[in-house]
């Protein structure tokens, strides 16, 4: 039987803690919390009926309500493309390991169930962001660089 399970509206402030994880990790990242109020009801909204994002956990094996590993993802559609006729992308983030308990397969068991999730669903590609740390497990399940140019605009 396998550790991950896809998370729940109740789940919300777990996956808030470990994205926060996630994000305390980053280079220039903002410590800031401020922001958990605003998005736990979205969150726990997209976690109770969304077609098309998912997140998928394990539950921490020494503390009870407690998540040990987190994975979210997304999928979106664009119109289809020689790489990818169907035009449904998959987008991995938010992978986070709570730091006591790293190093015993929770990231790599969720990403799996990730990306079968997006399978199922016809993506026909899947995009993350990695840091050097995390690279190799990405390559170690078929990721390989791409040299597109992203630029964003915050709305």
């Amino acid at each position: 039987m396998s550790l991950v399970r896809r998370a729940t509206p109740e789940d919300a402030e777990e996956v808030l803690r470990l994205r926060q994880v996630m994000i305390d990790s980053m280079a220039r990242s903002d410590p800031s919390t401020a922001w958990h109020a605003v998005s736990l009801p979205v969150l726990r909204e997209r976690l109770a009926d969304d077609f098309s994002f998912a997140a998928f956990v394990v539950d921490h094996p020494e503390r009870p309500g407690a998540l040990a590993a987190l994975v979210a993802g997304t999928l979106d559609y664009r119109i289809g493309g020689a790489r990818n006729p169907r035009g449904t992308d998959g987008y991995v983030f938010s992978v986070a390991t709570d730091p006591n308990a790293r190093r015993r397969g929770y990231a790599r068991a969720c990403v799996g169930a990730l990306l079968e999730w997006f399978r199922e669903r016809g993506a026909g590609r899947v995009r993350l962001t990695a840091s050097p740390e995390a690279e190799p497990l990405y390559r170690s399940l078929g990721f390989t660089p791409r040299p597109d140019p992203l630029l964003e605009l915050m709305l």
